[in-house]
């Protein structure tokens, strides 16, 4: 038995964050229920056509759910809501701003009805605050947490290569979740969750943020190598090849010398005798690195990394983690179910002893949408408009308030 098993999770999201958050959720058991625009659905399943047709971005985050086409703003799908939130356990949205208390689905709105329902809002600054009704995606987020001011070389900035935001928020919102089920079991209250994608990069900002306190000078963007601590980074190897190596004390770097650089000397060099001052003469440092590595392959440099036990990894390509030893050994991939058939899937990280991740189907738009009709007693009734999915067709979901906050 998968730890949320019982637990209903209706959710109203598009793109990153939100669906992340319920993903996990699905992960862990609990029944996910997309509510979906007729027609269209979640605008990231048109990201691109890059998994035999789907989206990458909509594969990665919306497995193990039930899709339902519903057109929230039609008068008769009230009554779909209400049947919903009457099993319902969590409620989750990433709408655009104040879409949601505009639809009445507010925590306030729905407490007094459904007093146990949990109600997570995922935004880009949060419910409150002048910044409320911006909208805000990923790109957005990193910049104005100052991730992109300390991220990439001394040219040009660089966002992060994942929508890691997204990711951040959706985190968050997961894990008050999961709490906010531990104290609705001690108590028997739901409550409201306000998930600030903001914030959530503001938590993740940690040492950079620290490192400037009290107006001190940031550190500086360093590409991929660390912006404080060196040697700790990437270096090129004589076939060309590039070995990320890191560093954390004195006892590592008297180890990197002897046995790496085969120069032990270099240990009490004073230029290099602490990590200030291997930080302040890294150019220096990396020449002299550099001129070692240019005699040796990559191969031949991780060897020599490893037997000194100093830390490494090789820069992988996306092929490279694809066919990774590690995640194969460990048994990490599994086929899942989708609209383009079957399609390889990571666990989900952690290994638990007692059971087993969901891992169920990519849903087709709608596909599930006349099974919880049915369930609800609503389906060829009069109660819902008809259309090719059961439920009105009109155009203009609920989310066609706006985008939503983490269009990735």
């Amino acid at each position: 038995m998968l730890p949320l098993q019982g637990i209903t999770v209706i959710t109203l999201e598009h793109a990153i964050a939100a669906p992340f958050c319920t993903r996990q959720l699905a992960d862990l058991g609990a029944r996910v229920i997309k509510i979906e625009r007729p027609g269209s659905g979640d605008f990231a399943r048109d990201y691109d056509e890059r998994v035999r047709g789907l989206s990458s971005h909509f594969v990665w985050v919306n497995r193990s759910k039930e899709s339902l086409a519903l057109d929230i703003k039609a008068f008769a799908s009230a009554e779909v809501m209400d049947r919903l939130l009457e099993k319902a356990d969590v409620l989750v949205q990433n709408l655009a701003p104040g879409a949601a208390a505009r639809l009445g689905l507010s925590y306030e709105a729905l407490c007094g009805r459904y007093p146990g329902l949990i109600v997570c809002d995922i935004s880009g600054y949060g419910n409150d605050g002048p910044y409320r009704d911006k909208k805000a995606y990923d790109l957005l987020i990193q910049s104005e947490s100052g991730f992109l001011s300390v991220t990439g070389s001394d040219d040009e900035p660089a966002k992060a290569g994942c929508s890691i935001a997204d990711i951040a928020a959706g985190m968050y919102a997961y894990t008050n979740i999961l709490a906010a089920l531990i104290e609705r079991g001690r108590t028997g209250q739901g409550q409201h969750i306000d998930v600030s994608m903001l914030e959530s990069m503001t938590e993740w900002m940690s040492f950079p943020l620290y490192y400037s306190f009290e107006g001190a000078a940031p550190p500086p963007r360093a590409g991929a190598s660390h912006a404080s601590i060196y040697p700790y980074g990437p270096f090129t190897a004589g076939d060309g090849r590039t070995v990320i190596l890191g560093l954390q004390n004195e006892r590592e770097w008297q180890v990197f010398c002897e046995r790496v650089l085969e120069q032990p000397a270099l240990a009490a060099d004073p230029r290099f005798s602490t990590n200030s001052r291997r930080s302040q003469a890294r150019a220096e440092l990396r020449a002299l690195i550099h001129e070692v590595f240019a005699a040796l392959t990559a191969e031949e440099v991780v060897a020599r990394l490893d037997a000194a036990r100093i830390a490494n990894a090789r820069m992988n390509s996306m092929a490279d983690l694809w066919a990774h030893p590690q995640l194969r050994a460990r048994h990490r991939w599994v086929d899942i179910q989708s609209p383009a058939g079957r399609l390889p899937a990571l666990l989900p990280p952690g290994r638990a002893s007692a059971a087993q991740a969901a891992m169920g189907d990519v849903p087709a738009l709608g596909e599930h949408t006349q099974a919880i009709l049915v369930e609800l007693g609503l389906a060829g009734g009069g109660s819902v408009p008809a259309g090719p999915d059961g439920v009105d067709q009109a155009d203009g979901g609920g989310q066609a308030d706006g985008e939503d906050h983490d269009r990735a």
